[in-house]
């Protein structure tokens, strides 16, 4: 009887055994419903990236275009999603990094006057360094050496960030401007009031998500996403709601990205002319090497905080970090995402990197690369569907964001809070990520903030030497602006 048993458990094909997905207590029907939940919370960002990197002039008043910058950001984000699937076969999608293509955008292209080719050069040479890194064996000895507790608040911070993502994109939770004359920086909907047929959606949504989620429906995520662009339809063809931006002026009661209308066509040929359109070391020559090094030096750390803490979180949430919150297999997964970077910058969509909506995946089911190559394949499909896809809302995928982030508040139970040389730093990892739209801002913080607390504890000796260092590295990245001013 013992021997049927373990015969009846055992992986059915090379497929389950290459990814694990019986070992990991899941199936191939689960991680590809997972993959597609992940796509979905994740494709708002070929509709933004372009917005954000596809329409700034750089020096020489050249953009590099909407349609080109969304079939480069679905380019990029399909390759490098299935690459990561199959090699360090975990359910964490990537694709172009936010704030870092801001970063791209306005700081090195807007205000340091570099070309699109320059900056893009930069992000390559950014991801080849965060690859050595990793192939060095460094970016595994830095998640050792971050405490347990620190870890814990990463993965809390990083919950409550993509739950205020979720809030804000569906107007929830709106930015109340200067002119408004009140030093409250945010609101709740308008005014105080849920005012726009889009944020209703929205509630609509985040009801049926968490119902859904308490009663253990399977895949109850991705019906939650589907019956939530349903209804936005509706709602659109009966209140003509519209965009959120129109002639250029800002229309408070329209869906933030994408209108929920049925597409005029189901598709076509996308345009990659900016793939591989770099200037590898241009910036150098154009803002001298200090300068340049400065900029590279940010995006480097940018970059491998972010990936760090999403890595960290995103594994806790899947159950796959061991007591110490470490995955295995983690220099193979570090390795890949740097070359995301590298991949990104060559596609001048801004660098890739590990996506925190993958939890939404993760969430529904999802616990091995599978769900990866699900969602990479979609990716891909996307640059030639475009109409097809964009039919849903954010105002859809928002709620699964909110309902992720409550799940993921739970690993606060690993945090003491009865030491506050711990619970600050904790405390203050946790509230900078979702309050300055930053992961690396809220480890920075946390890193430079557990070294000061623990030393003035009279405990400096147990720091490990790898916490001075990011500490000291983390004070000149918080000091780059003022130091590029001075030299500028």
């Amino acid at each position: 009887m013992a021997e049927s048993t373990v015969e009846a458990k055992a992986p059915a094909s090379a497929l389950d055994r290459f990814f694990h997905i019986t070992e990991r207590g899941s199936t191939i029907g689960t991680e590809v419903r997972g993959g597609v939940v992940t796509f979905f919370a994740m494709a708002y960002i070929i509709i933004l990236n372009p917005l954000i990197i596809g329409t700034i002039a750089d020096v020489n008043g050249k953009t590099l275009g909407v349609p080109q910058v969304a079939a480069a950001t679905a380019l990029a984000a399909g390759c490098m999603t299935i690459l990561f699937g199959v090699v360090a076969r975990y359910p964490f999608g990537i694709a172009t990094g936010l704030g870092i293509n801001t970063l791209v955008a306005v700081t090195m292209v807007s205000v340091e006057g570099l070309t699109w080719q320059e900056a893009m050069g930069l992000v390559v040479l950014d991801g080849i360094i965060i690859v050595v890194l990793a192939v060095s064996g460094f970016r595994t000895a830095v998640f050792d050496a971050i405490p347990t507790s620190l870890k814990a608040a990463m993965g809390v911070g990083i919950g409550m960030f993509i739950a205020m993502i979720g809030l804000v994109d569906a107007g929830f939770v709106r930015r109340i401007p200067d002119a408004a004359g009140t030093t409250v920086p945010v609101s709740l909907g308008t005014n105080g009031s849920i005012a726009s047929w889009p944020t209703f959606v929205f509630v609509v949504g985040l009801i049926i998500c968490g119902m859904l989620v308490v009663r253990q429906v399977r895949g109850g995520l991705f019906i939650g996403i589907v019956a939530t662009t349903i209804i936005a339809m509706i709602v659109e063809a009966a209140t003509g709601a519209g965009p959120s931006f129109v002639d250029g002026k800002p229309v408070p009661t329209g869906w933030s990205l994408a209108v929920p209308t049925l597409p005029e066509s189901i598709g076509g040929l996308p345009d990659l002319s900016i793939v591989g359109d770099i200037s590898l070391f241009g910036a150098f020559t154009r803002v001298g090497a200090l300068a340049a090094t400065l900029l590279l030096f940010t995006l480097v750390l940018a970059n491998f905080f972010d990936a760090m803490g999403t890595m960290t979180a995103l594994g806790k949430q899947a159950n796959l970090s061991d007591k110490d919150g470490n995955l295995p297999n983690m220099k193979a997964a570090l390795v890949v995402e740097g070359a995301g970077a590298v991949v990104g910058g060559l596609a001048s969509s801004s660098s890739n990197t590990v996506y925190i909506d993958s939890a939404a995946g993760i969430a529904d089911g999802a616990r091995t690369g599978l769900a990866n190559v699900v969602t990479g394949i979609l990716f891909l499909l996307a640059m030639f569907l475009t109409p097809l896809y964009s039919i849903v809302p954010i105002e859809a995928a928002a709620p699964v964001l909110v309902v992720v982030g409550a799940l993921m508040i739970s690993q606060i139970r690993d945090v003491d809070f009865t030491q506050f040389s711990i619970a600050l730093p904790a405390f203050l990892t946790i509230v900078i990520m979702p309050f300055t739209y930053s992961i690396a801002n809220g480890i920075g913080v946390g890193f430079i903030s557990y070294v000061l607390m623990t030393a003035a504890a009279g405990k400096a000796k147990s720091i490990h030497w790898i916490m001075w260092l990011l500490s000291a590295l983390f004070l000149v990245f918080f000091a780059a602006d003022p130091i590029l001013n001075s030299i500028g």
